[in-house]
């Protein structure tokens, strides 16, 4: 039974959400389909300036992603704080770069007079829009469907491209967000498409660590702590290099030649955490198995069942792997 968003989103626990599109029967998003033989490989292209290009406009951060053959992978960070700290302009502006809004709204950003009661439908309108600025429906139908027209437009068909409703994860702990991403990001590694980290295209990783290569920041990524010189609230808790290591070091253990080999060499994050190495080992192999609308220790994850309303929350008995780190 399909669960509404109210029940798996809750911005009064956690900004971290992991979300997950997919594609129906067996569509083929990007890669190359192995019925046909026909590439899509551009395709991932579209995705990621897709995910880029909504960055700049909504009051949400990427923290990972990973787009794959059939399903794109992303972790999203809410700042709804700062869209409320948009002028009326600023939020219309923002809105018009990927909607057309209305006639009035259209009036008002070209400066043409509008009476006190079209002003006062104005501000209306500019308000819903400030919520679906910071709203990760919004956020994913905008990708989803741009992605899905161009897709239909090119196979020249009509239909359904992605399932009903894409998959959401609450991150509720530093310790699920951390493994999270890294889950997200060595899915090209699991998946036999690429061999380590940085060879894996079309993954937030990949972009980073070119970025580094030159000596530059990947700014429309969630910045690791560290990576600005000045202060900034929005920073994943963990600095890059930590987290470069913890991946590769992740990417090892799950090698086909050492199954189940825990490598001796920890990354620095791991005692800092408190996981156990096989404990970290399975939330980055099987994330989305062990939980389903949201991810962390036992008692943020019984809040958060608690403030959506929910009976219960599925995946709680795994919340042991993450509870020290709480």
């Amino acid at each position: 039974m399909q669960q509404s968003r109210s029940s798996q989103i809750s911005l009064a626990d956690t900004p971290y959400y992991h979300c997950v599109s997919r594609c129906v029967r067996q569509c083929y998003l990007c890669g190359i389909d192995q019925h046909s033989g026909k590439s899509f490989e551009h395709r991932r292209g579209w995705v990621e300036r897709r995910l880029l290009e909504l960055v700049s406009v909504y009051s949400i951060d990427i923290c990972a992603y990973a787009v794959m053959s059939n399903h794109v992978h992303v972790v999203l960070h809410v700042d709804k704080k700062s869209a409320h700290t948009w002028s009326q302009e600023e939020v219309l502006t923002k809105w018009h770069r990927i909607h057309k809004g209305t006639l009035l709204t259209q009036r008002f950003l070209k400066g043409e007079p509008l009476s006190e009661a079209e002003i006062q439908a104005v501000t209306d309108t500019a308000e819903i829009y400030r919520g679906r600025l910071y709203d990760i429906s919004w956020f994913m139908r905008n990708l989803n469907e741009f992605i899905a027209r161009a897709a239909n437009t090119e196979d020249e068909c009509t239909g359904r491209f992605w399932e009903g409703r894409f998959k959401s994860q609450a991150l509720l702990n530093e310790s699920a967000l951390l493994s999270c991403m890294a889950y997200v990001d060595l899915n090209p590694v699991r998946a036999k498409v690429a061999t380590t980290p940085e060879n894996a295209r079309y993954t937030s990783i990949y972009s980073r660590i070119q970025a580094m290569k030159c000596n530059s920041n990947t700014s429309e990524l969630l910045p690791f702590t560290g990576e600005c010189k000045q202060h900034d609230s929005k920073l994943l808790p963990i600095g890059l290099t930590d987290y470069l290591e913890l991946v590769d070091t992740m990417g090892r253990i799950i090698r086909d030649d050492k199954p189940g080999y825990i490598n001796s060499n920890y990354a620095p994050i791991l005692s800092r955490l408190g996981i156990k190495q096989i404990h970290w080992q399975t939330l980055t192999t099987s994330f989305e198995k062990l939980f389903s609308y949201a991810a962390g220790c036992e008692v943020t994850m019984r809040r958060f069942k608690q403030n959506t309303n929910r009976q219960r929350a599925r995946g709680i008995k795994n919340a042991k792997l993450l509870s020290n780190a709480s």
